[in-house]
């Protein structure tokens, strides 16, 4: 009976992560699936094996852990790192609800600590105003003062961090990876454009 505990708590623990925390601030369906397939099939292998006792228990959860850990490496689509977390926290709900224990409550309140972290350290009002961005520029900038002028230019805020990703001199144009700040009202600001000055008329000669 405590351990049906700990697989309901287990699934409440899920569902709360994937419909309450997940997808209402990302709204990725397809990681929906994935997160739920992750956390019942560890829940469902680590059951077992924890039943089976002895050494393979051990064993087990490493491969369990390790099985895991290789689907996300190799994964079809590239990964955020927010989403990564849910993979981990998805895999930790499983462990924790097929761990066979005498103290339920200290499974309980672990999967209840990794809700509480992942609302608190995914909360949209958390660190709003830092921004990261991948930006194209029309113009090869070598120069990284200049290059962080330009953007703080562009982007119309303090600029923290500029990772440059390439550099084509032949095609004239920078990516970068900026990381800013961005400040309450403010707006991008197109770059300034070069004034051409238009040349003086000259009165047409009068021809006799």
């Amino acid at each position: 009976m405590p351990q049906l505990a700990l697989w309901l708590s287990d699934i409440v623990a899920v569902s709360v992560l994937v419909f309450a925390l997940y997808f209402p601030r990302h709204r990725r369906r397809d990681l929906v699936v994935a997160f739920l397939g992750v956390n019942i099939g560890v829940l469902a292998v680590a059951s077992s094996l924890t039943a089976a006792g002895g050494s393979a228990t051990g064993l087990g959860l490493g491969m369990a852990l390790f099985g895991v850990l290789s689907i996300i490496r190799l994964r079809s689509t590239e990964l955020d790192q927010h989403e990564v977390a849910y993979y981990f926290s998805a895999l930790a709900l499983g462990i924790l609800g097929a761990w066979q224990t005498d103290q339920e409550w200290r499974s309980a309140a672990l999967m209840a600590v990794i809700l509480a972290v992942l609302f608190v350290g995914d909360h949209p009002r958390l660190l709003r105003q830092h921004r990261r961005q991948v930006i194209v520029l029309d113009q090869a900038i070598p120069d990284h003062a200049a290059l962080v002028a330009h953007l703080e230019q562009v982007l119309g805020n303090r600029v923290h961090s500029v990772s440059v990703q390439r550099l084509d001199l032949v095609n004239d144009t920078t990516v970068v990876d900026v990381r800013y700040r961005s400040a309450p009202g403010a707006s991008p600001r197109p770059p300034a454009q070069p004034r051409v000055e238009a040349a003086p008329h000259s009165p047409a000669a009068v021809q006799p």
